[in-house]
């Protein structure tokens, strides 16, 4: 029930912002105008304890902890604040007074388009788990113009078009004016008066900071996301703008706009290349600078700096941030390199999450030598005593030549990943598996080199937005049954472990699944114009589209499926709904095809009689948080189908368990341990092992021979592959599908088989609804675990020092 004082205070709150803030009267406000009154409404209340944070933090000198991540998928906010502030209720009925919604206020909210995929939405969760254990932090990124794109779907192919999130502005944001700096690029380096050296950056670009705040679980703490936009110092050249060069003389915008325009811009051409290393540096630099700003603001000693700050960096993407704070201490403080590298490794740690060559980050050496010359020569002197270090501990020249940050095998490069890894004193993976094969694949060598340094922290996700926010009617089935402390301490969930199979109990949990599936199919309905049954099967993969997570192994089990219920109607078949989402890189050929096979076999099956239901398939275009929010509630199974040893941990597959869908999925990632902890008789596992992966890889691999002897994969492939899903374009996919003859890089042929016969014991499961919803239920009691909570806990104390 509301607190009908806090009620009323918001009421007057809401109404003053809307007159004196928005400069509208109430009865000639829109919706918009009210979102936008609310939004600053509920500000107010946050900022009161943002600034109560912040003083308390200066108040007693504690450690910040500075988290760098180059995506940041927070998703909208207004119910998130809303709810950790414990204003919902509030809220609420202060707009019902003014006769309006706040569930449809809620819906006008546009997502940040501020990231794409698991790093940006991991890096939301940790920012929200920060503040809820009352842990100081900053997130810093940048705040992109367009984000990396909203798709749309014409005739089944993605299109690729510009976020406009911002085109209204945003109520969330404090422009911090006062927090700018020049980050430098190219010029030379020469020597100062005092002896030490100089960089004499031949452009400068302005970063300045645009904060947002971030409201902890139950208000304890507001920490702050520091955006970075971008600005010529010389924003227009008057003499060219007077003597007609319009276009010329806004071009130092334009290059400066650039740097904070889109996520992930392609890097298939030189000048893409350059964009991604000067946006990665711009972040970075800006950032680095702040953060020692700060503490020599308030602490003045640099040296003390690994005390009051813990560096994060989130990924390959900011690992340029050793160097630049090499720089500053260096050629800015006046420290000697020893003692600098000490205090930068000190400071510095690093978060690992993919095993994927191209993700791991390296830069062709001239371009990085052209644009960063200073850091360049500071990285051949890391690099000079890495190699030394190596030396002396007896390695040989093949490991010294893994280990070193060039690669001088073809055109020489700098290795990112290396650098990040030399210059952390704790380089984590994100889930067991993934930090073991860091240990004997990518950083085998640096691992023998520096031992103690690679540790585990297994992902998570917050349970506020996935479970309390998104499904409040699960959240209050689960109350009614065990009280509240789950709220506070996801863990307690296990309490449901006595309730898995009282079948009353089950019929609740399923009473709330059904409608959370009639509100999806509503959805769906209205925005895509497609019929669903809710009592069917939703089975659902949404995720980046990418050929390790295998899509295209769903589709061609689709399309095998969709053939045997032609050929055998007499069969109790599960009426099933296939349900994809997610983009595609711009550039990424094979993932943006997958995306059109999908649309044609969905056209192809939702259209034939002969299924008679029993078959959907849907493809969500411009898949997002919000979406996830509507969908993951609704899912009975989820897709984890990662080849083994490819996807280093996965969050999807920890939001579906913990809203009560099973995991048909491989030992890959996180789903090791979710298994581990929901019992092997609540997950439907299949397919080779990561060890098994790479011995077929290493000891030749024969997909032809696979698919020879397995008529349902044959009969699918060769149907793809010949045109029947495709018959305007009969040759579309068979470059596609050769693929998996010659190759199959991925497994998809090599796992086919146990997938199906897994998903036809999916079939078994579901007819047998009390057993479903008992495995369910213990899906959601074991899964607390995977808390980012328990995840951040575990940072601060193991890597950070600040718990």
């Amino acid at each position: 029930m509301p607190d009908t004082a806090v009620a009323d205070d918001i009421h007057d709150l809401v109404l003053d912002v809307l007159r004196h803030r928005i400069g509208k009267d109430e009865r000639a406000a829109k919706p918009h105008d009210w979102f936008h009154a609310a939004i600053l409404a509920l500000r107010d209340k946050i900022v009161d304890a943002w600034m109560d944070s912040t003083r308390r933090t200066y108040d007693t000198g504690g450690k910040r902890v500075y988290y760098l991540s180059l995506e940041f998928l927070i998703g909208r906010l207004m119910r998130d604040a809303l709810s950790n502030m414990g204003l919902t209720n509030e809220m609420a009925k202060a707009l019902r007074d003014h006769g309006l919604d706040l569930a449809q206020l809620e819906e006008l909210e546009p997502d940040a388009a501020l990231g794409n995929g698991g790093l940006g939405r991991l890096a939301a969760c940790f920012m929200e788990s920060l503040a809820s254990l009352d842990i100081p932090a900053y997130g810093y990124g940048i705040r992109y113009l367009n984000g990396m794109f909203r798709q749309r779907i014409d005739d089944g192919w993605q299109v690729e078009l510009p976020e406009t999130w911002l085109s209204h502005g945003n109520p969330w944001e404090f422009d911090r004016r006062e927090s700018s700096y020049f980050v430098g690029f190219g010029g030379e380096v020469g020597e100062s008066a005092s002896g030490g050296v100089t960089w004499h950056p031949q452009e400068q670009i302005e970063a300045s900071a645009i904060d947002t705040p971030v409201a902890g679980w139950r208000g304890k703490r507001v920490n702050t996301l520091r955006l970075w936009t971008a600005n010529a110092p010389d924003p227009l050249r008057l003499d060219a703008f007077n003597a007609g060069d319009h276009a010329g003389a806004l071009q130092a915008q334009v290059r400066a706009n650039s740097l904070v325009r889109v996520l992930y811009p392609a890097d298939s051409t030189p000048a893409g290349q350059e964009l991604r290393l000067r946006q990665e540096y711009f972040f970075s630099s800006a950032s680095i600078q702040d953060i020692v700003r700060r503490h020599v603001q308030y602490d003045e000693d640099i040296r003390t700096l690994p005390d009051r700050a813990a560096i994060q960096l989130n990924d390959t993407h900011p690992s340029v941030a050793v160097a630049e704070l090499m720089r500053l201490l260096v050629d800015v403080h006046n420290l000697d390199f020893d003692e600098a590298w000490d205090i930068t490794k000190r400071t510095i740690a690093y978060t690992n999450h993919t095993l994927l060559p191209e993700a791991l980050e390296s830069w062709p050496l001239p371009l990085f030598e052209r644009l960063l010359p200073r850091h360049m020569q500071i990285i051949y002197s890391i690099n000079s005593r890495v190699l030394r270090e190596a030396r002396k501990a007896g390695m040989s020249g093949e490991q010294i030549s893994a280990i070193s940050l060039i690669d001088e095998g073809g055109e020489r490069r700098v290795r990112m990943a290396n650098l990040a890894f030399v210059g952390a004193h704790s380089v984590n993976g994100v889930a067991a598996l993934h930090t073991d094969l860091m240990k004997t694949t990518v950083f085998a060598d640096l691992h023998k080199l520096y031992p103690t340094r690679i540790n585990n922290k297994t992902n998570g996700v917050t349970p506020r937005r996935w479970l309390q926010q998104c499904n409040p009617g699960l959240t209050g089935v689960i109350r009614d049954a065990i009280g509240p402390d789950f709220l506070d301490n996801t863990e307690k969930l296990s309490d449901l472990n006595a309730l898995a199979d009282d079948a009353a109990f089950g019929e609740r949990i399923a009473e709330v699944k059904r409608a959370n599936k009639v509100s999806l199919a509503a959805h769906l309905r209205s925005t895509m114009g497609v019929r669903l049954d809710p009592d069917a099967l939703f089975d659902v993969q949404i995720k980046r589209i990418h050929e390790y997570k295998r899509q295209l192994l769903n589709l061609i089990e689709t399309v095998a499926l969709y053939d045997q219920i032609r050929s055998h109607p007499e069969k109790d078949w599960v009426p099933r709904v296939k349900i994809f989402g997610g983009k595609a890189a711009s550039s990424y050929h094979n993932a943006k095809l997958s995306i059109k096979l999908a649309n044609d076999i969905a056209r192809r099956v939702n259209s034939d009689p002969t299924v008679g239901g029993l078959l959907k398939v849907v493809f969500v275009p411009n898949y997002n948080v919000s979406f996830a929010e509507r969908l993951i509630p609704a899912a009975d199974l989820s897709e984890q189908i990662s080849t083994a040893g490819m996807e280093a941990s996965g969050t999807g597959n920890m939001k579906f368990a913990l809203n009560g869908a099973l995991t048909i999925g491989t030992l890959d990632g996180a789903n090791i341990e979710i298994k581990d902890r929901v019992g092997d008789e609540n997950i439907f596992i299949f397919g080779l092992t990561a060890d098994q992966v790479n011995e077929k890889r290493a000891n030749g691999y024969d997909p032809q021979s696979i698919i020879d002897n397995s008529c349902e994969l044959q009969q699918a492939v060769h149907a793809i592959a010949s045109g029947v899903f495709s018959p305007d374009d009969p040759d579309r996919y068979a470059g596609l599908m050769a693929g998996l003859h010659e190759h199959d890089w991925f497994m998809v042929a090599a796992d086919f088989d146990s997938y199906a016969a897994a998903q036809r014991d999916v079939d078994a499961r579901w007819l047998d609804q009390k057993a479903w919803r008992a495995s369910a239920i213990r899906n959601i009691a074991n899964v607390g675990w995977f808390s980012s909570d328990r995840t951040i806990a575990e940072y601060a104390k193991d890597i950070w020092g600040v718990l």
